[in-house]
Order: structure tokens, then sequence, then C-alpha cells
């Protein structure tokens, strides 16, 4: 990808515009101060040196004046005073000399003065004025030697007559002098004004350069900053949505740097997990969403999930279903068990539970690990047991709109079988057809138990395990303790009544009684025995296990069992 494409160009971008424009600020600041510092050089070397020196020449003029004057005045009188005379003789000297002096030096600094500087014009004037002030001094200095001569002469009046005239050429370039003093001095002043005004101008350009760069820099930076920023925020805010599972995304892709490329990357993902999202619903109808997310969609996982596990299995079969099915068409009959176990797999799986199969009418079902507690998976098939009852009285209000029998409508019913035990867990099946499923004694005792609802009349039969992990969760009672098809063991056997402390005091009534009527069945005391059980049914005429029993008790009465019987019925049914 080339350099100018990427994210590093872009940063590097704004740096090179940023610096470019520090650097226009630095030159243009540079440039100023350089204009100003140059204007105080020209005040500072030349224009307060000139005016200095022009108000110095102004003042030696003066005092040379003046010094002659005093000359003149000593050497008008009769007798004329020494001293005074030697005093103004010397001080006419000194200004006379200082007095060429200053003009020397006007001249350098004149002669020295840029000409690019603004005060040129200024200039120019001055030094025409000098032009015409420096040899009037050498007519003055004449006139003056000769007004002295003529005092020492003693021609006073002649040199009275002469001192008028010289006072006005005196006058004249005592004029010249302020007049030219006057306009350095106002140059000058004017020149450090602007100077003034200048350096104000730069420090408030500085301020508003330095505050348009800063302001220009952050707008450029938040531009660009914000081109660069916005597909990342969007890319952020759709990582969110996807995380909470909305897979109906797709971002456009604005620019061809790495954000460009992470968020074309970034719809493939997601137009992938879509595809396997789509597949995993596609697959949940055959295979229960919860193997395929813990087991098949993971790697390693089927190692973990499989082998020797304690589980809880269940077994419901729809009681009814084959008379039903003869006055059903092929479609209405698939319509219905579909509605039931679909039903069925609902109350199942909101209880945590994997729904194995569906045999013919019937619901395999198991819970353990990895998807449930060790600790629960018993207290959650009772549970959904009692769900799938409830789902079966659903099923009964919907069954005249399905089958279209609103007369005569058939009778179905329910039996589960619940068995906590060890069961083999896994893949099982050939190499190119296999299901994720249980196997074991605990299953097919769960598949007999369910059976065996028939048998009793009931409706949830669980196992002695099973019983003793839900004790303090659910109402039980002991319906019989029998042999099932091939197994060797006795198996203590419960009905399923209600959740704890739920149970109606008619129910609990009811168990009391027949667990009396067992007590006295299971010692042989039929009278007792049938009497208890006979209690039982005016309770509930309908209940199935001591009705059940009370032909037990006649059959046992009419042929008596050994003394070594224990109570232990042969369950016939597979």
């Amino acid at each position: 990808m080339a350099f100018r494409k990427t994210i590093a160009a872009k940063i590097f971008g704004l740096a090179i515009i940023l610096l470019l424009l520090t650097i226009a600020l630095a030159g243009f600041l540079l440039y100023e101060v350089t204009r100003t510092k140059q204007d105080l050089t020209v005040v500072a070397n030349f224009d307060v040196p000139l005016t200095q020196s022009l108000a110095r020449l102004h003042e030696f003029g003066l005092r040379r004046r003046l010094a002659f004057e005093r000359w003149f005045g000593a050497l008008n009188a009769a007798e004329p005073n020494r001293e005074i005379v030697a005093e103004a003789t010397e001080n006419y000297a000194v200004f006379t000399r200082k007095l060429t002096d200053e003009f020397s030096t006007a001249r350098r600094i004149i002669d020295a003065y840029p000409r690019n500087a603004p005060g040129s014009h200024t200039l120019a004037e001055v030094e025409t004025l000098l032009d015409q002030i420096q040899p009037a001094y050498k007519t003055i200095n004449n006139r003056q030697q000769e007004v002295l001569d003529m005092q020492r002469a003693g021609q006073h009046e002649k040199a009275n007559a002469q001192l008028n005239l010289l006072n006005d050429l005196q006058g004249t370039v005592q004029s010249q002098r302020e007049s030219v003093n006057s306009k350095m001095a106002a140059w000058s002043h004017s020149a450090t004004k602007a100077t003034e005004q200048r350096e104000r101008r730069v420090f408030w350009l500085t301020i508003a350069a330095t505050t348009s760069t800063v302001l220009l820099g952050l707008a450029v930076a938040a531009l660009i900053t914000n081109r660069l920023s916005r597909p990342v925020r969007s890319l952020a805010i759709a990582m969110r949505d996807v995380q909470g599972g909305n897979l109906n995304i797709e971002l456009p892709v604005s620019s061809t740097d790495e954000v460009g490329r992470l968020t074309d990357s970034f719809n493939f993902f997601v137009k992938e997990l879509r595809s396997k999202q789509r597949l995993k619903q596609t697959f949940g109808k055959y295979i229960d969403p919860r193997i395929l997310e813990h087991v098949l969609a993971q790697p390693d996982a089927e190692a973990v999930a499989s082998g020797r596990r304690e589980m809880t299995v269940l077994f419901a079969d729809l009681v009814g279903f084959t008379g039903l099915s003869e006055r059903l068409t092929p479609l209405l009959m698939v319509t219905l068990l579909n509605r039931h176990f679909g039903l069925q797999a609902l109350a199942v799986q909101e209880h945590h539970g994997v729904v194995d199969k569906f045999i013919g009418d019937s619901v395999m079902a198991f819970w353990g690990q990895p998807f449930v507690k060790p600790e629960e998976h018993a207290v959650l098939a009772c549970r959904a047991a009692q769900a799938q009852l409830a789902a079966l009285d659903t099923l009964r209000r919907e069954l005249p709109n399905i089958t279209g029998l609103r007369r005569d409508a058939p009778v179905i019913d329910l039996g589960i079988g619940i068995c906590t035990g060890e069961v083999v867990v896994g893949n099982i099946g050939s190499e190119n057809t296999r299901s994720y499923t249980v196997i074991g004694d605990t299953a097919n005792l769960a598949a007999r138990l369910e059976t065996a609802n028939r048998v009793y009349g009931t409706h949830v039969l669980v196992a002695d395990s099973t019983a003793q992990a839900v004790a303090s969760h659910f109402e039980m009672r002991e319906i019989d303790t029998i042999f099932v098809k091939g197994k060797i063991e006795t198996t203590r056997v419960f009905e399923l009544m209600s959740a704890a402390g739920q149970l109606s005091a008619e129910l609990a009534r009811l168990r009391e009684r027949y667990d009396a009527a067992r007590r006295s069945y299971l010692a042989q005391g039929w009278d007792a025995a049938e009497a208890a059980f006979g209690e039982c049914l005016q309770i509930q005429p309908t209940d199935g296990p001591s009705r059940i029993f009370l032909e037990r008790v006649q059959a046992l009465r009419r042929d008596p069992p050994g003394k070594n019987w224990n109570g232990v019925w042969q369950l016939v049914e597979k």
C-alpha cells in the first residue's frame, strides 16, 4: 500500500502543515521584529544624536553671540574692563571652536544616515538649512571682527551702525538654527512615536498571529483527527452492536488506509458471523442449540464434554397419540406432532435441558455438565417435567383447532420418567453419522419409568436417585419398589407431586394414607391395606396407584405370597 494512503502519512501530513504554519508565523514575526529593530537603531544611532547635535549647535551659536555682545559692550566703555574683555574674548573663541566642531559632527551623522530610512525627506531639509547656516557664520565672523576693530579704534558710532547690520544677519541665522532644531526635534519625536507604534503593532500582531495560527492549527488538526477517528468510532460502535447480537451491520469503507482495511475486514467478519449464525439456526432445528454451542462449535470441546458423567435423563411420551393418529390425515398428524414437540422442547430448554431426540411421539432430554452445574441437573429436570405438564394443557386447548375435531375431542395425556445416575455421553454412531447423546442404565431406567406411568396411572415418576437429589425442592410420595425388564436391581419409584411447600391439604392427606396403606401391604396386612387404599380412593377417586394396589391386595389375598416376600413388583412392560 502506498505511503500516502496510510494513517502514518496523514499524521505526518498534519505535522508538516502545523510545522509550516509555525515557520510562517516565526518568519512573519522575525520580519516585523527586524523592521522594528532597524527603526530603533536609526532612532538611537542617528535621529537622537542628530537632534542633540543640532540642539548643541543652536546653544553654542547663542552663547557665542552672547560672548560677542559682552565683549563689544566692554570695549564700548570709556575705560574697558580688562577682565571682562579677557573673559569674553576667551568665551567667544571657545564657542567658535565648539560651533565648528558641532557642524562637523552634524555633517558626519547626516553623511552616515541610512538613505532608505523614512526620515530622508526631513534630513534633506536639515542638510539644506545647514548648507545655508555654516557659510553665514564666516560672514558673521568677519563682520564681528570688523566691529570689534572699530571699537578698539574708538569709532564707536560707526561700530554701532555696523552692529545693527550684524544683528540682522545673526537674527536670520538664529532663525535658521531654530528652524533646523525644531524640524529635527519634531522628526525625532515622530520617529520615536512611530517606532513605539510599530512595537505595539508587532506585539498585538504577535498575539493575533499566534492565536490565529493556534486556532488554525487546532481546526486543521480537529478536521484531520475527526476524519481519522470518525471511522474508528463507527467501528467501535458497530463492534458493540455485534457484541450485543446485531449482525445486520455493514460499514461503508471510506478510505484505503489501515482503518479502511480494518473496516473491510470487519464487514467480512460480520458477514461470516451472519453465515455461521444462519448455519447455527438451521442446525438448531435438528441439533439442540446447546450442543451446537458448547460441544460441536468449540475446538476440543467434544473431548471435554464426552465420557462417563452423572446426569439426569428424562423421557416423556404422549399417551393416546396412537388412537388419535388414526383419525388424522398425515399432514395434520405432522402439524400436531410439531406443535407438541415445540411445546415440550421449549419447556426443557427453558430449564437448561438438552433435547436429545424425538422418538415417535416421545421426547428424550438430559441435564448435566457442561450445560448445567452438577448440583442442579436433577432439580432442573423435575422443574422441566412440571413445565411439560403445563405445556400439555396448552396443547389440549389447541387440539380442536389443530385437528379440526370439535366433537368427541380425543383425550391425550403425558407420561414422564426421570432418572439420575452415571451415563456415557458423547458423539455416538457410525463414522458417517453420529449423534451427541447419552446411553446407559440410567437412560434405560428413565424410559422404563416413563412406561410405568401407564401402569400406575401417574404423570411423573422419578427414580430413587433423583428423589434423593431433589428431596428438599419437591413434594413426592413413594409409589412402589419394582424390578424393570433388563435390570436385576430393585428400584424404588416416586411420584413427583408438587414443588416443596405447595402440596394441597387433600394431596398431603392422600400421601399420608397411601404411605400407611403401603406399610400394611408390605406387612401382608391385607385387610388394613385394603381399607387404607380405599380411603385413598375416597380422597381422590382417580388415584391410579391406590387402584392398582387394591387389585394387588385382592390377588394376593387369594394367592398369598411366601414368608420371604419383600413386596417388590415385577414390571413386565418394557
